[in-house]
């Protein structure tokens, strides 16, 4: 698997692109060329954990996921209203942007966010090989021409996201996990695909916290089985901090 994740080394070097699928219990270390210095993981690792503590872990993650986003709602509430004004006066189309994404279980779902894009932005990549080939790297554009002057302040502040606080409480996403992915993302994860989907998506997670665009999708494989190996309520509470971190700074907190 070398030559296409660079993934990690073992006593029986990397794992190669054909092999079985990682399983949910199959323990993944920490990446060894990326730093995470506020996050170093001293826990048992999650597939090692006695049954009853997977139990409160799900019960208390499950816990925050609906108290913090009702809180989060109510305070934000009023600023969600102008910016679905803003959204209607500055552009045309929608005020929610729809995506097929895959969930817990590669289950599919309507991920939602405040459109940021021009309604015809699908039509650009695609009528755009210079583009779409840059989209194709990373799943992302650093500087897409697509994004209007509005959408390009709601994505820098991750204000264009609130909306998924809903499916949160609807229990299809969760404040901290993975990113959903789409349907042509899965091939990225190779192996790891089916580990992936062991855990519902979440809202911010380590991807989000340490790089974000500043990682190659590489190490954001990478950080996403370190999670799902290493997740606790310890960790979920650091992450959120982080995602606050983040946001204020604008970019990736480790």
């Amino acid at each position: 698997m070398k030559g296409h994740f660079t993934t990690l080394k073992s006593e029986r070097g990397y794992v190669p692109v054909n092999s079985s699928p990682i399983r949910s219990d199959q323990f993944i270390g920490p990446p060894p060329y990326i730093n995470l210095p506020r996050l170093r993981f001293h826990g048992v690792p999650y597939h090692l954990k006695q049954r009853h503590r997977k139990a409160i872990y799900a019960v208390g993650k499950r816990g925050l996921d609906i108290s913090v986003s009702i809180a989060i709602l109510v305070a934000v509430l009023p600023l969600m209203a102008a910016i679905i004004v803003l959204i209607k006066a500055t552009s045309k189309g929608p005020v929610l942007f729809r995506q097929k994404r895959l969930g817990r279980n590669g289950v599919e779902f309507d991920c939602l966010k405040f459109r940021t894009m021009v309604v015809d932005a699908d039509d650009q990549l695609k009528s755009n090989p210079q583009l779409h080939e840059l989209f194709q790297r990373k799943f992302k554009l650093d500087d897409d021409p697509r994004i209007t002057p509005l959408g390009r302040f709601l994505r820098r502040t991750s204000m264009d996201e609130l909306p998924q606080l809903i499916q949160v409480l609807q229990g299809k996403m969760t404040l901290i996990g993975p990113r959903p992915i789409v349907q042509s993302e899965v091939e990225k994860y190779a192996i790891y695909a089916d580990k992936l989907f062991s855990v519902t998506p979440g809202l911010s997670g380590l991807w989000q916290t340490c790089g974000r665009s500043d990682t190659t999708y590489p190490e954001r494989v990478q950080l996403d089985m370190y999670y799902i190996d290493n997740r606790s309520l310890r960790f979920e509470l650091q992450l959120m901090l982080l995602t606050v971190v983040t946001v204020l700074k604008r970019s990736g907190a480790c």
